[in-house]
């Protein structure tokens, strides 16, 4: 479950629903994270996810995920969130590892940097 706490945290990062949606009225944002947080958390298939539970089908909880993923707001929430435990002294910066991986790459290098020479000038060594 998502308690109020950390809901008041996601909701306002979440991207409004569309006012001029077709189909019927959307299971609230609430119900489709835990729903997706149950998928991940159990490991079964979207179309597995049961009715019974109230979060919607597992292909509106999939969908909602694949918009919010594209509005970016996990990233935002990541940071929220670190900043939050950082403060409570909640984070063992010892056991910590850098990564870049998840950076994007720059393709290349700049024209100015390529053709810098890092050798002596000609000029300097003549005199």
């Amino acid at each position: 479950m998502v308690d109020d706490e950390l809901w008041a945290l996601i909701e306002p990062l979440l991207p409004p629903w569309p006012e001029r949606s077709p189909g019927p009225r959307p299971v609230p944002d609430r119900l489709c994270l835990q729903g997706v947080l149950f998928v991940l958390y159990t490991g079964i298939g979207w179309e597995d996810l049961p009715q019974e539970l109230g979060f919607g089908s597992g292909m509106t909880c999939w969908r909602r995920l694949r918009r919010w993923t594209d509005a970016g707001p996990f990233d935002r929430l990541h940071r929220i969130l670190l900043a939050k435990l950082n403060a409570a002294g909640r984070i063992d910066w010892s056991r910590a590892v850098m990564d870049g991986g998840h950076l994007d790459a720059k393709k290349g290098v700049p024209a100015q940097v390529r053709h810098r020479s890092t050798a002596a000038s000609p000029a300097a060594s003549i005199t």
